[in-house]
């Protein structure tokens, strides 16, 4: 049965969302419908991911992925709660390796080694691809030492001198200089919840990555605060290559160049974020932004 006539018999009727998406899956599964549809990989790419799996235990969570991430672009990911968009972005600076259970195959290549190499030190990756999480979680310590936390432990710095400079340019770079310039002595968890998201960011900024990746950095935010976290990003992407999880699909639409949909563990589709939700090419893809589940 075509996945476009069992699409239609769940709409005639009245299937619940939950067998819905069941039998689209068993639909994509009889077609061999596993290819990706759109445009995964780029020229000139920053990070390579080829053939990407991730297990949980005997479970798989994550499908044989592979998406290109370029330079100087903002690549949001959305998708149904659990369809694996938040672990795969965890692949990206290895952060799946603090869960004991967490198995993961494939390549995820950064300047052309692959990140899940033996020898590859995670410490100095995580510098390099920064992580900015769904909840502020600033150090309890001053707004000053937040920022220089991470320059000092990586040895950016020969100077008290030099360690300040990075510290505001950072905080500049974050939007926040202006709001605490006068209080860097104070601590970093007095600050509002917008300005402790900013001041993370800026904490990621410190330690001069070239990846930052986000999973949903406003869904704990008022909508002024992620506005300004929005202008934010995309003043960021002059300087860095941006990859978002976000729930919200007018922010992705807002803030992302291209978008990927995942469901299920597997990657549907990779097309520039006006192509997604005005012409999505996969079925998937289309329920998902016109609200018929998810």
């Amino acid at each position: 049965m075509a996945m476009d006539t069992v699409i239609d018999m769940a709409d005639t009727f009245g299937v619940g969302k939950q067998v819905h998406e069941q039998e689209v899956t068993k639909a994509l599964s009889r077609e061999d419908d596993s290819q990706t549809v759109g445009a995964p990989f780029v020229d000139a790419p920053r990070m390579v991911c080829r053939d990407v799996n991730v297990y949980y235990g005997e479970k798989q969570a994550i499908s044989n992925v592979s998406l290109d991430v370029a330079e100087h672009e903002v690549l949001a990911m959305i998708g149904p709660s659990g369809c694996g968009k938040s672990t795969f972005l965890r692949c990206l600076n290895r952060m799946n390796d603090t869960v004991d259970i967490c198995r993961v195959t494939g390549e995820i290549l950064l300047d052309g080694r692959n990140i899940y190499d033996k020898s590859v030190d995670v410490v100095p990756l995580r510098a390099q691809v920064g992580m900015v999480f769904q909840k502020p979680n600033p150090f309890p310590k001053s707004i000053f030492e937040n920022v220089a936390y991470g320059p000092k432990i990586h040895g950016l710095t020969n100077s008290r001198f030099e360690l300040q400079d990075i510290v505001e340019d950072s905080l500049k770079k974050a939007g926040l200089w202006d709001e605490v310039s006068d209080r860097l002595d104070q601590p970093g968890t007095g600050l509002s919840g917008g300005q402790q998201q900013r001041l993370c960011i800026a904490r990621a900024v410190a330690v001069r990555p070239e990846v930052i990746l986000m999973d949903e950095p406003c869904s704990a935010l008022d909508p002024i605060a992620t506005a300004t976290v929005e202008d934010l990003i995309t003043e960021l992407r002059e300087h860095y290559t941006i990859v978002i999880v976000t729930h919200n699909m007018q922010q992705a639409a807002r803030i992302s160049q291209r978008t990927a949909y995942f469901h299920l563990g597997r990657l549907i589709e990779v097309n520039p974020t006006d192509q997604v939700f005005t012409n999505p090419r996969h079925r998937l893809t289309e329920d998902y932004i016109t609200g018929r589940f998810g």
